[in-house]
């Protein structure tokens, strides 16, 4: 089976379950989810905007419903929380 995944297929989730992408406007990211590809195998979610822990919390069921491995994670150096996402 393939392990690999694709931040589009996580965008695709998140936003069909209702969730608003966070978006570049004016200098600073407007609320709603981000995510980054980590390689062939890993995709970060952050949230930008108030309610970060809540709202990760909620893709974090979002994205397990689904099937998805999710791993909370702090960045480096107390850096910003975000999910580790990958295929079991």
């Amino acid at each position: 089976m393939r392990r690999h995944i694709r931040a589009r297929d996580i965008d695709a989730v998140l936003a069909y379950g209702g969730y608003e992408p966070s978006e570049w406007a004016d200098g600073d990211w407007d609320p709603g989810y981000r995510t980054a590809q980590d390689g062939r195998r890993q995709v970060n979610v952050f949230h930008d905007g108030p309610g970060e822990q809540h709202a990760l919390d909620l893709y974090t069921a979002e994205l397990r419903a689904h099937g998805y491995h999710v791993v909370p994670d702090q960045q480096p150096g107390g850096g910003r929380r975000r999910l580790h996402i990958t295929k079991h």
